[in-house]
């Protein structure tokens, strides 16, 4: 019997070898491009580079990763080129925003990609809590004084999360935000806000209050209304949905704000070999349960989770597949 479960083990064991040997063979020697679709200093760039800095030494044969940002569309311009453009041997990756599936399934003009194709490997961020922030300072403290007068909120492009979740306020909550677009990057939003050029800024909290912890402390914002499940840190705030009683309110919200669900997620371009899709999400599960680059983490204020390639290619199914009515709702907001 032992020499029978040996074989067997021996039989199976055998192939995984042969993949990780023909994966050695062709990422020895080669370098890994590493597309960030936000500006410089986000969050997505500091965990982008974060990933760039650790999993080659998880990927067999130890390529290079070269992380290179690349701007526009909120992620779009980023997503096109990796679909369209970039190699489809298992060399190039994408840090991808986790609103271009909202993006493509509300057909936001300039979409020439396919969320469902890309080879998702994981996240390295658990799930996105969303927040819309007020500068204190500006004299607004709730959901009520933006229904009252026109706010200044920054934004960048449409398609960025930044425009979508106070688009989406002002459609569902009688908000008068005066949308100003345009940023390239949430740093150059906080810098904005802090020279009160603008008023209010959409956030993913889990960032802002590492990034920002200063103004949090300081009491330098107002927290007016986050996205549902609530922040733990932040029992007191409500929701979008505790002002919504319309189911189909609600489905919209849950459609306009999907990408919570999907934390940082970072992809492989479409199309790769199968074996080498499978090589890359071993090898970030790898990284992920890695001392060093836990410790790395912890330095950089990176709060890690376990949201897995299969999640978020899960997640992506249920975006594409929303109701046609929700969708036209969306794309007028979005509009």
């Amino acid at each position: 019997m032992r020499a029978l479960i040996a074989f067997l083990m021996m039989m199976f064991a055998a192939p995984c070898a042969r993949a990780q040997n023909a994966a050695a063979d062709f990422y020895r020697g080669k370098i890994i491009h590493l597309l960030i679709g936000v500006n410089v200093g986000a969050s997505y760039d500091l965990e982008g580079r974060l990933i760039a800095r650790h999993l080659g030494r998880f990927i067999p044969g130890n390529p290079a990763i070269v992380p290179q940002n690349m701007l526009g569309g909120g992620g779009i311009v980023m997503a096109n080129y990796l679909q369209n453009i970039a190699g489809k041997d298992g060399t190039w990756l994408g840090m991808m925003p986790n609103t271009l599936p909202m993006a493509q399934a509300v057909g936001l003009e300039g979409v020439r990609y396919d969320a469902a194709k890309f080879a998702w490997l994981g996240s390295v961020m658990p799930w996105a809590h969303s927040a819309l922030v007020a500068w204190a300072a500006s004299g607004v403290g709730t959901i009520d004084d933006i229904r009252r007068r026109e706010v200044s909120n920054g934004a960048s492009p449409k398609g960025s999360f930044t425009y979508t979740m106070p688009a989406m306020i002002n459609e569902l909550l009688g908000a008068k935000l005066k949308l100003v677009a345009g940023y390239q990057g949430i740093g150059t939003i906080f810098l904005a806000l802090e020279r009160g050029e603008v008023e209010t800024l959409a956030v993913t909290w889990n960032d802002f209050e590492l990034d920002k912890a200063d103004w949090v402390r300081d009491k330098k914002i107002n927290v007016l209304v986050q996205s549902s499940p609530k922040s733990p840190s932040l029992p007191d705030v409500p929701t979008v949905e505790d002002w919504l009683t319309d189911p189909a309110d609600r489905a919209l919200v849950a459609l306009l704000l999907s990408g919570n669900a999907m934390g940082r997620p970072l992809a492989a371009a479409p199309d790769i070999p199968a074996e080498r899709a499978q090589i890359l999400r071993a090898a970030f599960e790898s990284m992920r349960r890695d001392p060093a680059f836990l410790e790395d983490a912890r330095r950089s204020r990176v709060t890690v989770g376990d949201l897995t390639g299969e999640a978020i290619a899960a997640s992506i199914t249920g975006v594409l597949a929303t109701p046609r009515a929700q969708i036209e709702r969306g794309r007028k907001i979005l509009e």
